[in-house]
């Protein structure tokens, strides 16, 4: 089977290969025969329920610096593509909310993943707390006074924008941090938005564990490690990855995640586990595809494609 795939994704030309999983995906798209095409976000038009973009043919290959060819840019329907891959990168903003919009008039004639409806409807820091038993102590607001109680109740606590990706303004606050009252200011001042407010977990120090999973059913693992003096262990900031196997406690998370994912139509999720405590569901453009791979682990980009292949043919 041949299938015409267009990847709607930061321009290609911007990623970092090593880590990136849209790139580890059209790798394996191109290997099997499917027809690739390339575009950003900024490109989608809609003229009533007619969604255009601007498309240009692709090629890639696994060489940094030299990792793609771009073919003549041209407007074309989506709706003639059999599957858009969604895959740029957050922040999860108004522009953001409205690609999901506009590709969600072409689902599921076109195959669009994640489901453009379910990514919208689904924030990661919000669509996690619909397992709380899983997580750890979590607050969602941006009342100082709630803060206030949460802090004098669990101590250490943890700071993060609720629409954040990447590690980025994550903060550990302890119970007797004085730059606790600026950063509350900082926050204030930068995100109009709730915040999350979580136990710290002492435990970090020895991983954030990032599971994927392919249409609801565990596809691989990888254990990322922050570097010493730092909180954060995404890879972008420095984390390094390890190899990882699954705890009971892990394998029970993912049993409870999977019927939901399906339900919603995300195909390619990763979670987030910090000692045992769900911590985040990723489902606009989750990395560790190729860092499982380098580590040993499960070809999850040919799972995935399995799976894309499956449902177009079914």
């Amino acid at each position: 089977m041949s299938l015409k795939v267009a990847v709607q994704m930061d321009h290609i030309s911007s990623i970092n290969i090593a880590g990136d999983s849209a790139f580890a995906l059209m790798l394996e798209a191109q290997t099997r025969g499917h027809a690739l095409y390339h575009y950003t976000p900024d490109r989608l038009a809609m003229t009533g329920d007619t969604i255009t973009a601007g498309l240009e043919p692709v090629e890639v290959r696994d060489a940094k610096g030299e990792h793609f060819v771009l073919g003549e840019r041209k407007m074309v329907d989506l709706s003639e593509m059999d599957v858009i891959l969604m895959r740029q990168d957050p922040p999860f903003d108004m522009a953001y909310v409205a690609a999901t919009h506009m590709l969600e008039k072409i689902h599921p004639k076109t195959l669009v993943v994640n489901d453009p409806a379910s990514v919208r409807n689904a924030p990661e820091k919000l669509f996690v707390t619909e397992f709380a038993d899983l997580m750890p102590e979590t607050l969602i607001t941006r009342d100082r006074e709630t803060i206030d109680a949460f802090r004098a109740e669990h101590g250490d606590i943890v700071m993060k924008p609720l629409f954040g990706h990447g590690g980025a303004a994550v903060f550990r606050i302890t119970n007797d941090d004085l730059n606790y009252g600026s950063l509350y200011d900082f926050f204030a001042a930068s995100f109009r938005e709730p915040w999350v407010i979580q136990k710290f977990l002492p435990n970090v120090s020895e991983g954030d564990k990032r599971i994927l999973l392919v249409d609801g059913q565990f596809a691989g693992a990888v254990n990322r490690v922050p570097q010493a003096g730092d909180l954060r262990s995404n890879m972008v900031r420095g984390g390094a990855a390890r190899e990882a196997d699954l705890t009971p406690r892990e394998r029970e998370i993912c049993a409870r995640l999977g019927p939901a994912l399906r339900e919603r139509g995300l195909i390619l999720v990763g979670i987030d586990v910090i000692d045992g405590h769900l911590t985040e569901i990723n489902v606009t453009a989750p990395t560790g595809i190729r860092a499982v791979a380098r580590l040993g682990g499960p070809d999850i980009a040919a799972l995935f494609w399995d799976t894309v292949e499956a449902k177009r043919a079914g």
